[in-house]
């Protein structure tokens, strides 16, 4: 990859420059201010040879924002209009958006893998059938998994299952409270080979609350429409739940099925509803008459969790020099030619303020110290190849961010792996240089520190491991619209390229690299779940300000109890 402007920059660039791109950002004043502040500023503007790429990123950008807002209408509309109109009408129930709205606090909702779900090879299922993300209930963060009965019934495919697992699994790294809204069919039997036996398959979910109840992670259930089938584990191992009376039911078969096994005829109310479960079985702690009372009485519940919210009072910080309205211009279309990332990490910064480390050497990873939204975080960003040094730069950074206890944020733009190499000479360099990345790759496996990802590029190759992709385990993982993930980059392919290495039918090729660009778009990889949300790059500093207010709230412990919480 080759990049545009790599060497280090001292002072803000001379000569003139299009105002559009270079105008500066209003900056805040600030009061109470951590030492990031007293930073060195980063030189932000852009030169007039940028021109040609800033404009041809921010016409793709364009596209893909386009392509964005088409993607979220279709989601927010879930099973259809005849679904919603079902789901409202007939069967009086409210819809999941609507839930949220009464159970949090405000609107400052974090969503997680909106468009998972859309154009697998079974079918459209939207945000895989359920909404999860994080937002605060009484102050204190939490993590909210609701089931959207408006697709497909509520009804569980294999990427419902995957989107509920992540949940959870970021529930467990950001030691969150957890709600689960549960309105579901249980599994949609035709995939249940895809869904029920293996260890990350359905099972993992109740797994996963018998562990998170063990790290005394709190989980609330509130029951508002079926749980049947292996969903109704979901609230019996909740340590506390509440159920919407006419509205929701526990059962492990439905009156359907019973009536098909004995014979008997009996109502969903008299089989497993509220007045059933919260007076004779014990199945549910709290009754509610309808669902507003429900979500009154969770949000009481997680009152009473002596969990320290965030303090009212935010300690005040800088707004970005330059104007983050610009990153869709520095978005790259072309992964092979990229402008500087410190452009980036300019609109991104607070005061646009940046200790650089190691500024010298290794200069095709960018690592240093900042702040965003007034959270001191380390950061190592692609500026090219990740050479040796850049990989033993990225190496020692890590551990020292890891050592300091100081979040880590990873902006990934990195290059699938070189062809064979020609001679002995190059053999040995990439050897050497495989062996720097490696080192890199362990230093981030083992770094204890909160890690948050986001690709603003390319996701290609090795070089991804040690920047830290899925794989790795980051606590947060987003695309912009732009990004490319694969494991080669299609775009560096070419057909003189495959001729020399045997290749015979043209026509083949072609196919397999229409294929390749397709199956390495940011919304393909979102639809699959191999993050955590695509995400506008205007939008980025937000996401990422909560994101690390969402980290701030719990230190991370591993201390664990005796047992879960047991329900008599």
């Amino acid at each position: 990859m080759a990049s545009l402007g790599l060497h280090r920059l001292r002072a803000p660039a001379l000569g003139r420059c299009p105002p559009a791109l270079c105008r500066p950002h209003s900056t805040q004043a600030s009061g109470r201010r951590r030492g990031a502040q007293a930073f060195p500023a980063l030189p932000g503007a852009l030169l007039p040879i940028h021109t040609h790429v800033y404009e041809a990123n921010s016409r793709n950008s364009a596209r893909c924002r386009s392509r964005y807002m088409e993607l979220l209408e279709k989601v927010k509309l879930g099973g259809g209009e005849s679904a919603i109109l079902r789901h409202t009408q007939r069967n009086k129930k409210l819809l999941v958006r609507e839930r949220l709205k009464r159970l949090l606090d405000d609107d400052n909702f974090l969503e997680l893998s909106p468009f998972a779900g859309l154009a697998l090879p079974y079918g459209d299922v939207p945000s895989a059938g359920c909404l999860s993300g994080i937002g605060k209930i009484c102050g204190i963060w939490c993590m909210l998994i609701a089931n959207d009965a408006t697709v497909k019934g509520g009804t569980a495919y294999p990427i419902s299952v995957k989107k509920q697992l992540r949940a959870q699994e970021i529930a467990i790294q950001n030691r969150l409270p957890t709600v689960y809204l549960v309105d579901s069919g249980g599994a949609f039997l035709p995939l249940q080979a895809q869904l029920f036996p293996d260890k990350e398959h359905g099972g993992r979910t109740f797994y996963n609350e018998a562990i998170m109840s063990a790290m005394k992670i709190p989980q609330v259930a509130v029951v508002c429409g079926s749980c049947t089938a292996g969903g109704a584990y979901i609230p019996t191992m909740a340590e506390e739940t509440i159920i919407v009376d006419r509205i929701g039911t526990i059962f492990l078969a439905g009156p359907p099925l019973v009536k098909a096994a004995t014979g008997e005829d009996v109502s969903a109310e008299d089989l497993g509803g509220a007045r059933l479960h919260s007076r004779v079985s014990g199945c549910v702690d709290h009754f509610a008459p309808n669902e507003a009372d429900a979500y009154d009485c969770a949000r009481m519940i997680i009152s009473t969790l002596n969990f320290e919210p965030e303090p009212s009072e935010h300690p005040e910080y800088e707004e970005p020099v330059y104007d983050p309205e610009e990153l869709a211009g520095l978005a790259p279309c072309d992964y092979q030619h990229s402008l500087d990332v410190k452009l980036i990490l300019s609109r991104l910064l607070d005061g646009s303020k940046f200790l650089e480390f190691k500024a010298d050497y290794g200069t095709t990873l960018v690592t240093g110290f900042a702040s965003v939204e007034g959270n001191l975080l380390g950061v190592v960003a692609s500026n090219g190849h990740l050479t040796h040094d850049a990989a033993l730069k990225g190496s020692h950074f890590v551990q020292i961010c890891n050592q300091r206890a100081i979040p880590l944020l990873f902006l990934q733009n990195t290059t699938s792996q070189d062809h064979l190499p020609p001679n002995v000479s190059k053999a040995e360099q990439l050897t050497n240089r495989l062996k720097a990345q490696a080192c890199m790759m362990a230093a981030v496996a083992c770094a204890t520190v909160p890690k948050i990802t986001l690709v603003v590029g390319g996701c290609h190759g090795g070089e991804s491991f040690a920047m830290c992709g899925r794989s790795y385990e980051p606590n947060f993982l987003f695309l912009w619209p732009n990004a490319r993930v694969g494991l080669v980059d299609p775009y560096r392919l070419s057909w003189s390229s495959q001729k020399d290495e045997g290749r015979t039918d043209e026509t083949e090729f072609r196919t397999l690299l229409s294929r390749l660009k397709e199956e390495s778009s940011a919304f393909y990889s979102s639809a699959r779940l191999w993050d955590d949300g695509v995400i506008l790059p205007q939008d980025t500093r937000h996401v990422l300000g909560k994101c690390l207010k969402i980290i701030r709230q719990q230190r991370y412990e591993t201390r664990f109890q005796r047992s879960p919480v047991l329900r008599m």
